[in-house]
C-alpha cells in the first residue's frame, strides 16, 4: 500500500476550515489553493476522509499533473498515467471537464481525449477491446488552469453534504457543509447553549449535534470508492467501526431550534429522529421574538431568510432590526448570522466583530460573528 495524493474539495471561503479537519484527523504537509486543500495518504485514507470531513465538497484522488498545450500532449500525458492500478475491466467511467485560461478551451473534446486515452491504458492492461462499463462508478475529471491539467479520480459520489439524514427539506436548506463550517468557525462547543431561531429543517442544529456527540457526518451513507477492488471493503468497515466506537453517547447537549412554520419543525424533528438525535435538539414553533431565553452565554447561530421581492425585502429589515433589538438585552450570548443582506449590521444596529465572505450555493453571502464574553468559570 503506497502514498497517493488526495484533494478534498472546498467552497470558496471554506479552505481554511477543512485544512483544519485535516489536521485534527492527523494529516500534515498540507498545500492550501482555491477551493482546495491537497494531502498525502494512503488508500485507508480514502474511507477516512470520506466519513469524517464534514466541511468538504468532496474528495478525490489525484493521478496526475503536467502542461499540456496540444491534444496529442494531453493524450500521451493521460495514457501514461497509472489508470490500470485503479480502473477494472468493467468499470462504469464517465470523464467531466472544465478548462479556465487554457489554450485547450474545448471541454467536450479535452472528455474526449481523455477518454480514449484512459481506455488505451486499460485495453493494455485487459487485453480487451470493447469494455462494457458495468461495474463500479469511477468519475474522472479533467481540469486545465493555464494549461496546466488536473486528471482526478472521485471516491465519493454524491456531495459530501449529502450525509443521508435529511430525506424531507425546506424550499432553500443550506448545505449541511456550510452549515458545519458556521459551527466551527463559532465559539460554540458542547458545553454552551445554542440556538437557532430560523431553524428551517433543523440542519445547524443537527450538525451541532453530530460536532457535540462526535459523530463522522459520513456514517449513513455510502461512497463511490466503496465499489473499487484498489479500497478493500475491509478499510471501509475498520473505518466504520472507528467513527462507532468514538461517539460520545454520554455528554448532555443544548441545542434549541425554533422557526415559525410548522412544516420545518415537523420536517427538522424527522431529520434529527433519523439520526437518534431526537432527545439532544429540541425543536419547537415559534416567532424568535416571543423565544424566551435566560442570559446564560449562549450561542446562536442562524441563517435568516432572504428577501427576493421589495415587499420580501422590508420584511426581512424588520426582522434584522428586531434580531438587534432582542439580543440587546442578552448581553452575554454571541451571534453568528449569514446572510446576503449587504445592510446587515446598520439593520441590526452594531457592527459585527469579524465578516467573512463565503457562498451558499452560488449565493454570496457574508458571514457575521458578534463575540459575547467568556463564560464564567
Amino acid at each position: 500500500m503506497g502514498n497517493i495524493e488526495l484533494i478534498a474539495t472546498a467552497t470558496f471561503g471554506l479552505e481554511a476550515v477543512v485544512k483544519r479537519e485535516l489536521m485534527n484527523l492527523g494529516y500534515n504537509d498540507l498545500v492550501v489553493e482555491n477551493g482546495k486543500v491537497i494531502f498525502t495518504g494512503t488508500e485507508k485514507d480514502i474511507p477516512k476522509t470520506n466519513l469524517w470531513l464534514r466541511t468538504a465538497d468532496r474528495v478525490l484522488l489525484k493521478m496526475g499533473e503536467f502542461k499540456a498545450l496540444t491534444f496529442d500532449e494531453l493524450f500521451e500525458k493521460t495514457k501514461a498515467l497509472p489508470w490500470d492500478q485503479w480502473i477494472t475491466e468493467d468499470a462504469n467511467f464517465v470523464v467531466n471537464g472544465k478548462s479556465i485560461d487554457s489554450k485547450l478551451f474545448s471541454i467536450s473534446d479535452c472528455q474526449r481525449i481523455v477518454e480514449k486515452a484512459v481506455i488505451e491504458k486499460l485495453k493494455t492492461k485487459y487485453n480487451v477491446e470493447w469494455f462494457e462499463k458495468s461495474g463500479a462508478k469511477y468519475t474522472i475529471e479533467v481540469s486545465l488552469l493555464k494549461d496546466v491539467a488536473t486528471l482526478t479520480i472521485d471516491t465519493s459520489g454524491e456531495g459530501l453534504h449529502k450525509r443521508g439524514y435529511r430525506d424531507r427539506q425546506g424550499d432553500a436548506p443550506i448545505k449541511e457543509t456550510l452549515a458545519a463550517a458556521m459551527i466551527l468557525l463559532s465559539y460554540w462547543n458542547k458545553d454552551r447553549v445554542l440556538l437557532d431561531p430560523f431553524c428551517g429543517s433543523g440542519t445547524i442544529p443537527i450538525e451541532a449535534a453530530m460536532i457535540g456527540r462526535n459523530m463522522a457526518p459520513g456514517l449513513d451513507r455510502n461512497f463511490a470508492a466503496e465499489g473499487w477492488p484498489k479500497v478493500k471493503e475491509e478499510y471501509w468497515k475498520e473505518a466504520r467501526k472507528e467513527a462507532f466506537q468514538v461517539i460520545d453517547n454520554d455528554t448532555k447537549l443544548h441545542i434549541l431550534g425554533c422557526d415559525i412554520d410548522r412544516k420545518a419543525i415537523l420536517r427538522a424533528r424527522d431529520n434529527a429522529a433519523n439520526l437518534g438525535l431526537e432527545d439532544d435538539i429540541a425543536f419547537f414553533i415559534k416567532d424568535f421574538r416571543d423565544a424566551e431565553l435566560k442570559n446564560e452565554y449562549g450561542v446562536v447561530i442562524t441563517n435568516p431568510p432572504y428577501g427576493e421581492r421589495l415587499s420580501e425585502k422590508r420584511e426581512v429589515e424588520r426582522l434584522h432590526k428586531d434580531l438587534g433589538i432582542k439580543f440587546k438585552e442578552l448581553d452575554t450570548w454571541s451571534l453568528y448570522v449569514i446572510t446576503s443582506e449587504e445592510e446587515f449590521e446598520k439593520q441590526y444596529g452594531k457592527k459585527a466583530n469579524k465578516k467573512r465572505k463565503l457562498y451558499n450555493g452560488r449565493i454570496k453571502v457574508d458571514y457575521y460573528q458578534y463575540y459575547g464574553p467568556r463564560p464564567e468559570k
